[in-house]
């Protein structure tokens, strides 16, 4: 390798490019992704070249995949011997992509990354770094647009990849950091022969099987054919993106507190105030939402975020299931969004048989219940699903609420005939979780209320009605 005492134009580049984008403080300890290739290696020559201007400390990583046999050994002892020349401490290590493939039913392309940056989480770990670096190129920039543009994306799946953004695994978290995001592929060639630096090849990027390979080899080539410098207006759309999605983000970090009640493992949405909020905002709250519950947006497109809206205005009891282990189920004034099951029901246990003091207010099972005796002229409301009036003639003042049983059956409101309460809860796709945790008022001869969902028909209020019930339930 030949390298003179000058900076080069490319150095001084990614220099400024560190510094522009803080992708780390003076003095940070750095482990560099090196896979051999021109990418990988020409950011470990230049950032060995600039490390004391910047007060950095270098570790290097290198994973064999065991997917090349003496290929993938042959590029292994290429990084450790780079390693031994700039005296820079390398971790190698060998885990079978192939195997963890099968186990997890995925892709190789997605399995090599996942074991890829499960390795280097615990290398970092291993070596004290606070930074992931890796050789990410504008041209990786461009290809990774168009990846999630065929695969279906939102306005975030356009700003594709960041300068430096967070990984966690497990409680570890760390920065992934990109220098040469602003660098072409040709570039880092480019210094590599200029420097008689000899980077590998990975012949599998020749393969025409991973959808990246193809895009790279065959998409990219036909858009250059018609915008020679397509790449340049792709990352146009990237920018354009990110200061959108700022703005969002900035929107949805004030409507938060407004709009949603976090539980464990799901959240509440509250339907009236989302209705009113835009198209846009209301996409991008719903991927909000989502990243939060868990942890990423990796198998969510842009058709899943379009399900869920249409489902926001079906019925009550309309449900969806989601990527992810993640269920929606609409309600009479709210939405809940989350991985839905026992545990995260948003009802109390139901335990035992307790009277209601009709008029008064009950404390029962997490429930706090309020019940009135009202004129029919007066402003009797039903402002949510959790608020009900009958009509007290035909339902007495004898109320109890329990828990559904084997059997049960009552009249829904609005048909003619007797359903079986459980056959009601199915078809209005009520969670199996939470069907024995929903109150059910009743008087010793029917139910008159399946609490959240359903009065019974017979006890409804009608033109004769002389006196109203009215009960409400607070959770409580």
């Amino acid at each position: 390798m030949v390298i003179g005492k000058q900076r080069s134009a490319l150095e001084r580049e990614v220099t400024c490019f560190i510094q522009q984008n803080k992708l780390f403080p003076r003095g940070s300890r750095l482990l560099l992704a090196v896979s051999g290739g021109a990418d990988s290696v020409c950011l470990l020559y230049i950032l060995f070249r600039i490390r004391q201007e910047l007060g950095l400390e270098l570790h290097i990583a290198h994973l064999d995949h065991q997917l090349r046999g003496k290929e993938s050994e042959a590029d292994a002892e290429y990084v450790k011997k780079i390693a031994i020349d700039l005296n820079v401490p390398v971790i190698t290590e060998k885990r079978d992509v192939k195997a963890y493939k099968i186990r997890k039913g995925i892709s190789l392309e997605e399995a090599a990354r996942e074991v890829r940056y499960k390795f280097l989480t615990e290398a970092a770990v291993a070596c004290g770094a606070d930074y992931i670096v890796t050789g990410h190129t504008l041209d990786d920039n461009a290809e990774t647009l168009l990846l999630h543009l065929i695969r279906g994306t939102g306005t975030k799946g356009l700003i594709g990849l960041k300068p430096i953004s967070r990984w966690q695994l497990d409680d570890k978290e760390f920065y992934i950091t990109r220098p040469l995001l602003k660098v072409s592929r040709q570039q880092t060639a480019q210094y590599c022969w200029e420097n008689e630096i000899q980077p590998k090849l990975d012949i599998s990027n020749l393969s025409l099987s991973p959808l990246r390979n193809r895009i790279r080899q065959k998409l990219l080539p036909l858009l250059k054919s018609y915008n020679p410098r397509v790449v340049e207006a792709l990352l146009r759309v990237t920018t354009i993106a990110r200061d959108e999605v700022d703005f969002f983000d900035a929107e949805i970090a004030r409507l938060w507190p407004l709009m949603i009640i976090e539980r464990e493992g799901f959240v509440i949405l509250k339907k009236d105030r989302f209705n009113k909020l835009s198209l846009a905002l209301k996409r991008h709250l719903i991927r909000a939402v989502i990243e939060d519950l868990i942890g990423s947006l990796k198998n969510i497109e842009a058709r899943h975020i379009e399900a869920i809206l249409a489902a926001m205005d079906k019925p009550a009891g309309t449900r969806i299931d989601l990527p992810s282990g993640l269920l929606l189920s609409i309600e009479y004034d709210r939405f809940l969004l989350g991985i839905i099951n026992v545990n995260t029901c948003p009802y109390p246990v139901i335990s035992g048989e307790k009277h209601i003091q009709v008029p008064g207010r009950t404390a029962v099972s997490g429930w706090l219940v309020n019940a009135e005796i009202l004129k029919p002229d007066s402003k009797v409301r039903e402002e949510n699903s959790f608020v009900a009036c009958f009509d007290i003639d035909k339902t007495g003042i004898v109320l109890k609420i329990s828990h559904r049983k084997p059997g049960d059956r009552f009249q829904p409101l609005g048909m003619k005939g007797m359903k079986k309460l459980n056959k009601f809860m199915i078809d209005e796709k009520i969670p199996r979780y939470w069907r024995r945790r929903i109150p059910i008022v009743f008087t010793p001869e029917h139910i008159l209320w399946l609490v959240g969902y359903r009065i019974d028909d017979r006890v409804k209020v009608t033109k004769e009605t002389k006196k109203v019930l009215r009960l409400e339930f607070k959770s409580g």
